[in-house]
């Protein structure tokens, strides 16, 4: 970033590639291995940004990009938070409702655990084709978000593997103490499926 006479700018990284929004739709859900690794470095990337004590607070499938060389990149830090010890509360509730955690609905205290919680929404979302709490209103949603578990994601697409849905049901416990409580331990978990998956694969 710079200033130059009275221009203030800030030069980014140009990705080439795009973000996940089509791949959430019925008829164009990417393949369940493809799904898995993308998961798999979302929750590394923010298990480096929390270990900077930084938590994105906006995770959805618009803010996760698949590049051209197949890496996974996680954009828009626009509304992200660094955690100060002195802050207690997390003050303005900002985010995509659809993808919000309980806790910052109701504009409690959060950590990384959040961003785990958006995680799971986008998880299911590209595994099912559909988003996992609904409302004919932003009231009515908020309340499903808080108060109502999800379905199960193998109803809805029964080639959902069973361990997929473990996962997906700790990572949206309303309960942040009840979810992974690091995005590292999410992608270890992830990581060791896709390993399984290859070595069934493998197999003659």
């Amino acid at each position: 970033m710079g200033e130059d006479y009275d221009l203030v700018y800030i030069a980014e990284e140009f990705l080439e590639g795009e973000d996940l929004r089509k791949y959430t739709k019925k008829g164009s859900l990417l393949p369940l291995r493809k799904v898995l690794n993308i998961i798999a470095e979302t929750a590394s990337a923010l298990d480096y940004a929390h270990g900077q004590k930084v938590i994105h607070r906006d995770i959805k499938p618009g803010n996760i990009m698949v590049l051209k060389n197949g890496e996974v990149k996680v954009t828009d830090f626009g509304i992200a938070k660094a955690v100060s010890s002195s802050e207690t509360k997390s003050g303005v509730v900002l985010g995509t409702p659809s993808y919000m955690s309980p806790e910052q609905i109701n504009s409690q205290e959060i950590d990384g655990r959040s961003d785990i919680f958006s995680l799971g929404v986008v998880f299911f979302e590209l595994l099912t084709g559909q988003l996992p709490f609904h409302g004919k209103t932003l009231t009515n949603l908020l309340y499903q978000i808080t108060q109502v578990k999800h379905p199960s994601p193998r109803e809805i697409n029964p080639k959902v593997p069973k361990p997929c849905e473990q996962i997906i049901n700790k990572a949206l416990a309303k309960n942040p103490d009840q979810r992974f409580q690091t995005a590292g331990d999410l992608g270890k978990y992830l990581k060791a499926l896709i390993k399984k998956i290859d070595q069934v694969r493998a197999q003659p």
